[in-house]
């Protein structure tokens, strides 16, 4: 760990004060209920803080909190196998239709594009989670493992899924 005389604790609590707010939206686009959230947001710092022992510098600790944080959310998701069918990109017809939004609906809509996140495939919520944290391509590539045109092209086809299945209100039982 080259962290310069600090300790895996001492590097803990900095990078979960820094982080805070980015965990916090991570384990709410990942769970919608408050008491699962919590657990999840626990499984996630748990694992931050262990992988904290090998972290050794060779790539941002972004990077690094992100690809920790993410996958532990991915594998807790696997594991409990619960909710709503996953959507993969190829099962969603690519025409959305445009409709524009009022300020009084912000809040419903807000709630329905979480709810249409939380049906993506873990791969596909991991990237647009990522894109919606403002990561390009390429720092999402690290993260994820995928080459930065790969990220693009996913990330194209998940922007055009959502506006498709928002704007035909296919979530929320409309």
């Amino acid at each position: 760990m080259a962290t310069l005389g600090r300790t895996r604790d001492d590097l803990y609590e900095e990078t979960a004060a820094s982080f805070r707010g980015v965990l916090d939206r991570l384990a709410r686009a990942y769970e919608a209920d408050p008491d699962k959230r919590r657990d999840l947001l626990q499984e996630i710092h748990l694992a931050l803080w262990l992988s904290l022992e090998h972290f050794e510098g060779r790539c941002a600790l972004s990077t690094w909190v992100y690809r920790v944080a993410h996958n532990t959310a991915a594998s807790v998701m696997r594991r409990t196998a619960r909710g709503p069918r996953l959507v993969g990109l190829e099962d969603v017809s690519l025409s959305p239709s445009e409709e524009s939004r009022d300020a009084v609906d912000h809040e419903d809509n807000l709630r329905s594009l979480w709810e249409l996140i939380y049906t993506l495939r873990p791969r596909d919520r991991q990237i647009i989670l990522l894109y919606l944290e403002g990561l390009d391509a390429t720092s999402i590539g690290e993260i994820t493992g995928l080459s930065a045109g790969n990220v693009a092209t996913k990330l194209h086809r998940i922007r055009k899924i959502l506006s498709h299945q928002f704007h035909e209100g296919q979530c929320c039982g409309q």
